[in-house]
């Protein structure tokens, strides 16, 4: 039994290079090794670009604390579909840090953290605990969290808005060794939101002629609800192959109480070549429902409590393909350095409504054709073990 448990360690730490997978994270009674990491993103999709780089330290005492720190930016510029038909396109940036710790005693992995989040409109604080506990000789791993956010909402050129809205997480997840090679991981989270969850520059829209749908489209303020509840629940499971490689399956299913449903399903093979270089190749597939208060026109201003059209909350669908390289070096070390990798991941993600209108094409809303757009997602990141 040991022995499998030695082995599927290696096995996480490999698989947790590759894929960035958090199945191996919860394993409780070993702290997270001294690392620094430098990040680079690249988002370019649906007339939205975001890009900014992130920098993670983590350091720790080797035996029962470690504690990590780490900035992130976003620089991000829109002219999306929502911004050219209700608005100007607009550039900000949102910049956000976070701390946490760890406290390893016996076979308990204990850890807190804080985040905040700053941009022009929006303000968020997030504080989170969680507690895992290795049972059945390192075999099982439980683990317990939860977190809260406190969020300010602003509205740019407008003083006198200011609205707040509140969120809590609760997640339990195990993690079980089933054989030297096999890893299985089922999450649960619930999470509760409320306050005000809109977007203060959004609208939906009407027909100017409930008798003629071919009539132009007026426009009014998005109304949400002010509370939202949502559970997911996830399955995820990594085999080691026996020539060192390793295959990922996951499957997560959503629901909230808006009346959206989700299913996502996802694949990913990883393949070492030599002691050096791991390539890896992912696929991701992800399908809703739309929320009972979303339309893509409304007959008129008033015909339900709450209104949106916001595209998130409409019937979607998206496909992702993702690759990614590393390539490891200095593993005898180099002065106070352990070891290093650089690292490049790629993904080109294609997303498809079915009852989202692009209001950019077509003379009138019956020509107009379902709203589709294609997005990549760029990854370049250095690592370094001291």
């Amino acid at each position: 039994m040991e022995a499998g448990v030695a082995a599927t360690s290696h096995f996480c730490r490999f698989i947790a290079a590759a894929l960035g997978t958090g199945l191996c994270a919860a394993h409780a009674g070993v702290l997270p090794e001294d690392r620094a990491d430098s990040l680079y993103h690249s988002y370019d999709g649906g007339g939205v670009e975001v890009t900014g780089p992130s920098i993670l330290i983590r350091k720790g005492d080797t035996k029962n604390f470690s504690a990590s720190a780490n900035y992130y930016v976003d620089s991000i510029s829109s002219a999306s579909i929502d911004v050219v038909t209700q608005g100007s396109p607009y550039s900000e940036q949102r910049t956000q840090w976070s701390a946490s710790v760890d406290y390893l005693h016996a076979d308990t992995v204990m850890s807190v953290g804080y985040a905040n989040s700053d941009e022009s409109d929006y303000k968020a604080d997030t504080y989170n605990i969680s507690l895992s506990q290795s049972i059945f000789g390192d075999l099982t791993t439980v683990t317990l969290g939860y977190s809260r956010g406190y969020d300010d909402v602003f509205r740019n050129l407008d003083d006198n808005f200011k609205e707040t809205a509140d969120h809590q997480n609760y997640h339990v997840s195990l993690s079980q060794v089933l054989t030297r090679n096999l890893l299985l991981g089922i999450n649960y989270d619930a999470v509760t939101d409320e306050g005000y969850l809109q977007n203060p520059y959004r609208s939906f829209r009407y027909s100017s002629d409930p008798n003629d749908p071919a009539s132009a489209a007026l426009f009014e303020p998005e109304r949400y609800p002010n509370t939202r509840t949502s559970n997911a629940v996830s399955a995820n499971a990594l085999y080691y192959l026996p020539y060192r490689a390793a295959i990922k399956g996951s499957y997560r299913y959503y629901s909230d109480d808006w009346d959206i449903e989700a299913h996502t399903v996802e694949f990913a093979y990883t393949h070492p070549f030599g002691d050096r270089w791991i390539f890896d190749i992912n696929y991701r597939f992800y399908v809703q429902s739309a929320a009972d208060f979303y339309g893509d026109l409304f007959s008129r201003p008033d015909e339900q409590n709450f209104q949106a059209r916001d595209k998130e909350l409409s019937k979607f669908r998206d496909h992702t393909l993702g690759f990614g390289i590393s390539y490891h070096f200095l593993s005898k070390g180099w002065s106070f350095v352990d070891k290093a990798s650089l690292n490049a991941r790629y993904s080109h993600i294609w997303f498809m409504y079915d009852n989202f209108s692009d209001t950019t094409k077509g003379t009138s809303p019956v020509d107009e054709p379902d709203y589709e757009f294609n997005a990549d997602v760029l990854q370049l990141f250095f690592s370094l073990w001291y």
